[in-house]
């Protein structure tokens, strides 16, 4: 069975298109990375999952149940973050119980606030708390009852880089128990390190579903070619972005960076070389998942 399934899903806000007829399907028990530029529509389809908000058209699946007619029953396998408010009058254990109430499981706050590194401050009031303790304890509220299914929205905001590696060592902690967990980022190095597949959302559109692998060979942009000159000219630089099949082009100083298919490398050069720069240093790498982003999105900003 798939843990989400969405079918020709469409959501208008008044004028404006959020979703355009978005068809996904997630595996069970996998890791899958939701990107895309600001306004692309991934908290929107997150919402509709979570039924928070109703699609103007199409279906939205969790476990097979409708997310919308049989909301109840699908969000009792959810653990989702953010999802529940957080009271400043309230204690971090507090706040783990009362997700506990909510979804009438047994849970023991303070083994889940130490999953979180939270436990030495599980009875203070949250009034006191940092933006990234209190996204730690939104993750910790997200886990209780051992959700089927995690829906992770920005999890890192706020997180310091310690804090960031235990949010990912958290994911495949659940994953390893046999969770799936759908996992929306801007950062695109932590999706690359926990994600089975990668969905990418452009303007409400799925423009591209697949593995990393998948996606550098679709897009043939399995190469970073990192050029050095003596001299780099704007006008090489455009000639660079003009040549087909070219991803995001960094420049740094001297140096020029573009993916690229392995059969433009001789033409990106030579477009290099067009204002009379000599080439000093050569060399290629694989195309990282932010090189591809690029690529599919045509260098939005996540």
């Amino acid at each position: 069975m798939s843990a989400i399934e969405l079918v020709s899903l469409r959501k208008q806000f008044g004028g404006v298109v959020a979703l355009r007829d978005v068809d996904l399907t997630v595996r069970e028990g996998e890791v899958f990375g939701f990107l895309g530029p600001n306004g692309a529509g991934k908290s929107t389809t997150i919402d509709v999952l979570l039924d928070y908000v109703r699609p103007t058209a199409g279906e939205a699946r969790v476990f097979g149940l409708d997310a919308q007619a049989d909301g109840e029953r699908a969000r009792r396998r959810i653990g989702a973050l953010p999802d529940m408010a957080l009271f400043d009058h309230l204690t971090a254990r507090q706040h783990v119980s009362l997700v506990a109430d909510v979804k009438s499981v047994d849970e023991d706050p303070i083994a889940l606030l130490r999953r979180v590194s939270l436990h030495t401050v599980a009875d203070r009031r949250v009034e006191g708390f940092s933006k990234g303790m209190r996204q730690r304890l939104l993750l910790a509220m997200a886990l209780v009852g051992e959700p089927d299914l995690l829906i992770l929205d920005e999890p890192s905001t706020g997180l310091d880089p310690n804090g960031a590696r235990e949010m990912q060592r958290i994911v495949r902690e659940e994953n390893a128990r046999g969770a799936t967990v759908f996992f929306s980022s801007h950062i695109l190095e932590q999706v690359e390190a926990v994600c089975d597949r990668v969905g990418i959302l452009d303007d409400g559109k799925l423009v591209a579903v697949d593995t990393l692998d998948g996606l550098q060979s679709d897009v043939g942009s399995s190469t970073v070619l990192t050029v050095t000159v003596d001299e780099l000219s704007e006008r090489a630089v455009a000639a660079v972005r003009a040549v087909e099949g070219t991803g995001e082009v960094r420049v740094e100083g001297r140096t020029l960076s573009v993916s690229c298919p392995d059969e433009r490398k001789v033409e990106v050069i030579d477009a290099i070389r067009s204002d009379g720069a000599t080439v000093r240093d050569l060399d290629t790498s694989d195309a990282s998942l932010s090189d591809l982003f690029a690529t599919y999105t045509a260098g939005a900003t996540a």
